[in-house]
């Protein structure tokens, strides 16, 4: 996003009117993100600043708690670029808690319009091959070359 991060308030508008206008169009994915920010790199001429502990992961540990970056956007379309939303703002640690809450709430009711998945030929295809053990690939073969002499 050009203009810089959205504050908290207008994201979680901006981010609830992209769920509702994915839901009245009646298709659509809203994908969101979320990421720690790192910490803003040190000038080059910073030599009294503290190293970190000697471990693998120096990172695991900050001096202070470091701001969360969320992300939101309509989709992954190449032809309608132009028509792709993408919206940003970044939580400091304080904030978390009650930014979160309202996440939820929001990320909740954008899910009240999804239809559930008809997945029955899914599992039909998954009950064949869980049933089949060593040696049952030959027999498999069997009966499907018997099955086309039928047919044939």
């Amino acid at each position: 996003m050009a203009s810089g991060h959205l504050s908290i308030d207008e994201f979680l508008t901006r981010l609830t009117s992209l769920f509702e206008s994915c839901r009245v169009a009646a298709h659509g994915s809203v994908f969101l993100t979320q990421k720690r920010l790192s910490p803003p790199e040190l000038p080059s001429g910073a030599t009294d600043i503290p190293l970190p502990p000697s471990s693998p992961f120096p990172d695991l540990h900050p001096p202070h708690p470091l701001p969360v970056l969320i992300r939101a956007t309509n989709g992954k379309w190449k032809e309608k670029k132009k028509e792709k939303i993408k919206i940003s703002t970044v939580v400091q640690a304080d904030d978390l808690e009650g930014f979160f809450l309202k996440y939820a709430e929001i990320w909740k009711a954008g899910m009240s319009g999804l239809k559930k998945r008809d997945r029955s030929g899914r599992k039909k295809g998954k009950a064949k091959k869980k049933g089949a053990g060593p040696g049952d690939g030959q027999k498999m073969k069997e009966e499907t070359k018997m099955k086309e002499e039928k047919k044939g």
